[in-house]
């Protein structure tokens, strides 16, 4: 869509205001919201926010910021979602005054790894399956943990508000473009989870960005709180974000290869020992919160583990059975408290940097990897993913990899945010401590 066409559906359709989108470093999903006369003014990159306020979003000598939308990102918010006339929607770069680029906008730095992954002849496409709860409200509409949903993994039970709360938002998501490939009850009562078709990489980041807005919007006005937060109760299954990938050039999906015994090609698995070599590292933007690294652990189907396998769900990376076309590289390790945008930017230059280096993965894992001997972990090269979020962000800060593709403005602020998180976390004395402590000692 060009400029033009964006005026002439606003007035044809009586769009009333936009809102001009963009996340924050830490993901944070942000706004700036225009009437419909300010639109033409909008569209040449002419609004102007204050970038002092959002989280490094600004410089010391200056902090105006100019939103620059992408005419392709264009919705409008189906007309019984809004009051007041009709409400579109562009998500936007950030730039400088200048109309230069930002060095902190979180877009732009997964736009720049998608350009090189082009230059290397690679499309990128993703493909998301993404998992969250949905609790209740208390009396004055604040989050509670609790639900009446008592279903598990893939049951027809009794509807309840939140199943019906699942179906409004994937009417609103397709409503606002994005293509459903299915939506379920998960594992733990109160979770449930929508996947989102595979698309080109930057559509994908841009609808997760969206699909966090509509679903927590959608459960607020059906009385009830949705949350991305990885792991809201102790002894249940956490919330994972699993991300499909794959190359393609034109219609040809560059994983595949019909010869090859596995039916995965040579660049597929440089692709993998790419993920596999950075994955301690990526999980300090992957997992980026102190709550990811409860979900990361035994015996709840999330990854403990740096390995990867065709069969066994539990390996960091699992190769779906699908061929073909369809072939697929999984990575189950990211949370959906991440940024799209900068998760996406530091697990595509992995997989790139795998084919760089013309590296080879360790042999796929056959069984449970908790199972394995110590020789045979030896021989499928299986390390341990970090245990919480300082010793992830400690192996984030020693890549040159992750430092490069953050840039310097965003490593920098992304970094001391989450070491600053940390140390608010550790100085807290938690009900845990006085539950096990206070009558004893």
């Amino acid at each position: 869509m060009n400029k033009d066409e964006i005026l002439k559906i606003c007035k044809e359709e009586k769009v009333r205001f936009i809102r001009l989108q963009f996340t924050d470093i830490l993901g944070i999903n942000k706004a700036v919201e225009i009437p419909e006369s300010q639109l033409s003014k909008a569209l040449d990159g002419s609004i102007i926010f204050d970038g002092s306020a959002i989280k490094g979003f600004f410089r010391i000598e200056e902090s105006d910021m100019r939103l620059l939308p992408d005419p392709n990102t264009f919705r409008i918010f189906p007309a019984e979602q809004m009051e007041r006339g009709l409400v579109g929607r562009m998500i936007c770069d950030v730039k400088h005054p200048d109309g230069s680029s930002f060095e902190g906008c979180p877009r732009s730095c997964f736009k720049k790894v998608l350009v090189e992954s082009e230059q290397m002849g690679y499309s990128f496409h993703v493909g998301l399956e993404v998992e969250f709860f949905i609790f209740s409200q208390d009396s004055e509409g604040g989050a509670t943990v609790s639900t009446r949903d008592s279903a598990g993994y893939f049951d027809l039970a009794p509807v309840d508000k939140g199943e019906e709360a699942r179906r409004d938002m994937v009417t609103l998501l397709e409503g606002m473009g994005l293509n459903i490939a299915a939506a379920h009850h998960e594992v733990a009562p109160g979770q449930h989870e929508i996947d989102l078709q595979m698309t080109s990489g930057l559509t994908a980041a841009d609808n997760l960005a969206t699909f966090k807005w509509v679903v927590r919007k959608m459960a607020r006005e059906k009385g009830l709180h949705a949350t991305f937060m990885p792991k809201p109760l102790f002894g249940i299954n956490g919330s994972g974000l699993h991300m499909h990938q794959a190359f393609f050039s034109r219609d040809r999906n560059l994983f595949s290869d019909p010869k090859a015994d596995d039916g995965l090609s040579k660049v597929a698995l440089q692709y993998i020992a790419g993920l596999l070599s950075h994955a301690s590292g990526l999980s300090a933007i992957t997992n980026p919160l102190v709550n990811s690294y409860k979900r990361l652990v035994p015996g709840h189907e999330a990854p403990t583990m740096v390995a990867w396998s065709e069969t066994e769900s539990g390996s960091l990376v699992r190769i779906p059975a699908a061929r073909g076309v369809e072939t697929s590289c999984e990575i189950r390790m990211p949370d959906p408290s991440c940024n799209p945008y900068l998760a996406l930017a530091v697990i595509l230059n992995a997989g790139l940097d795998g084919i760089r280096n013309g590296s080879s993965p360790p042999p796929p894992v056959t069984k449970d990897v908790f199972s394995m001997s110590i020789r045979e972990k030896r021989h499928h090269r299986v390390s341990e993913l970090p245990t919480n979020l300082l010793e992830a962000v400690q192996q984030a800060q020693k890549s040159k990899l992750i430092q490069n593709t953050l840039g310097k403005q965003i490593a920098k602020i992304y970094f001391q945010a989450k070491l600053q998180e940390w140390d608010r976390y550790t100085r807290q004395v938690h009900p845990w401590e006085r539950e096990s402590y206070l009558n004893v000692y």
